[in-house]
């Protein structure tokens, strides 16, 4: 096997140092956007080291205030996920990239729809999984679930602590819940709502039925109001598929970016 450069360096867009990652000769770019408190190797090593080099070029970035993007603190007041998404984007052009497909995990795929409804001229295709585009008061009683970080599994809360500190991991989740509070009180629950019929783009939605955190209301939701989208379920599944099923999760989502899945692939009881 042909061994495949992973360049990994920080870009600087508008006053803030990106940690940034590119690997893979293919013409069909894909970026990777990971979940709250996510960085590029926490979240997608098995997508960086597992898509095929010859077709895809893989970009992958932690986002402002997360893994080696930082400084500056994370910041969730009002419209944090917009911002991401015009960081993104500003990425992309520095990195002279016109065209690409976004591929994003929980709160990566929240910023991934708000790019496809902002900037729909630079989207090829979108994947997301696990994501929801508004918070009911029954999503966030399951979110603080996860609020205090001594209740998480120690590998997770080991990995997350090598890169951020106990105390720091520990602020991260209050603020992040503190923000999605803010979007429950202030906005009506409405993460990107109303943005959601503005995708125009082909658009894989995978979801793990076991998902305790995104319940089936979400995919429900997004499937049926994004036109140019298709079904993956995960029976077993819970919210990191993408983990959990690497080699299957990575199989169907090539397959689809190639636009070699049929309907036959999607084939979902809702």
């Amino acid at each position: 096997m042909q061994k495949v450069d992973i360049m990994e360096d920080k870009i600087k867009v508008d006053n803030i140092e990106i940690n940034c990652l590119r690997t893979g000769n293919g013409d069909h770019k894909v970026f990777l956007l990971p979940g709250v408190v996510g960085t590029i190797w926490t979240d997608f090593s098995p997508q960086i080291t597992g898509f095929d080099s010859k077709e895809f070029t893989v970009i992958a970035w932690d986002p402002p205030g997360y893994g080696k993007s930082r400084p500056p603190k994370r910041n969730f007041s009002d419209g944090f996920y917009e911002r991401d998404a015009d960081v993104a984007v500003k990425l992309i052009k520095v990195l002279n990239v016109d065209k690409c497909s976004f591929l994003g995990w929980s709160d990566g795929g929240i910023t991934s729809l708000i790019i496809a409804a902002k900037y729909p001229q630079i989207v090829n295709k979108l994947v997301i999984w696990g994501v929801n585009t508004f918070v009911s008061h029954e999503d966030f009683n399951a979110y603080e679930k996860i609020r205090n970080i001594d209740d998480w599994s120690a590998s997770m809360r080991n990995t997350m602590t090598n890169i951020y500190g106990h105390e720091g991991l520990q602020s991260l989740m209050n603020d992040w819940l503190n923000g999605m509070r803010e979007i429950e009180e202030k906005r009506n629950g409405d993460i990107c709502k109303e943005m959601v019929n503005k995708v125009i783009h082909p658009t894989l939605i995978l979801h793990g039925a076991k998902d305790p955190l995104v319940p089936s209301k979400h995919y429900k939701f997004l499937h049926k109001n994004i036109p140019e989208s298709k079904l993956h379920l995960f029976p077993d599944g819970k919210h990191n598929i993408h983990l959990k099923y690497a080699e299957l999760f990575n199989k169907i989502v090539q397959s689809f970016l190639r636009g070699e899945s049929t309907d036959e692939d999607f084939r979902c009881t809702l």
